[in-house]
């Protein structure tokens, strides 16, 4: 890498709670960066069997790496490691060093428990990794997302802004970003129906490659 260059980023894709688009939205930039992606819990998958790492590398066409632990139940991480019969080491959830960049999808929303004593923020705090915060632009996101942002900025996360899921909202994300303090990176619609050329199509309308490349 010549002096001018800059690295590869790695980025945390979070959320303001579960069910979201979070996934979708890492899908999304997961492909729009040429990246690889992570995520280091997972816990449950669908009726076929199907993780979200699955989900990422049908919509991406993404180099995916293995979880770090892949739990049976559709839980928080900390009961699903309990189910399982396990404690979640937050020493052993180190990022990976891959060529070029990397995208690391949480699981649930940002103060979602991993073990009985961590949360996903104290993780991200111990990466210091710029964060993407996904909120869904439906009645309760202001609060959400103003209470996540607050979370991880307590604990000196860093927050490269935040990116909405959903129909347009106009007032919701603007006061999101200004009492916020973050920076707006854009808006995913809802695409129906979902495949991969759709979403890079909504992804490349709607947010600025640059913006998550710090």
């Amino acid at each position: 890498m010549s002096a001018g260059d800059k690295p590869a980023p790695k980025i945390v894709v979070t959320g303001t709670d579960t069910d979201i688009g979070k996934t979708v939205f890492a899908a999304a930039l997961t492909g729009a960066l040429g990246a690889t992606y992570w995520k280091p819990v997972q816990a449950g998958r669908d009726d076929a069997g199907r993780g979200d790492s699955d989900r990422v590398a049908e919509l991406a066409g993404a180099r995916t790496l293995p979880s770090a632990h892949d739990l049976a139940t559709p839980a928080s991480p900390h009961i699903a490691a309990e189910i399982d019969g396990i404690e979640i080491d937050p020493a052993k959830l180190a990022v990976p060093e891959v060529d070029g960049p990397l995208v690391i999808e949480g699981a649930g929303g940002v103060l979602v428990p991993i073990n009985r004593r961590w949360l996903f923020a104290d993780q991200f705090a111990r990466w210091q990794l710029p964060v993407v915060l996904v909120a869904r632009t439906a009645l309760g996101t202001i609060n959400h997302s103003l209470l996540s942002i607050e979370a991880l900025r307590t604990r000196g996360v860093p927050i490269l802004g935040v990116a909405f899921v959903g129909d347009a909202v106009e007032d919701s994300e603007a006061i999101i970003a200004d009492l916020g303090q973050v920076k707006r990176l854009g808006r995913l619609p809802l695409i129906d129906p979902l495949d991969a050329d759709a979403l890079a199509r909504a992804f490349a309308d709607n947010f600025e490659t640059a913006d998550f490349c710090p």
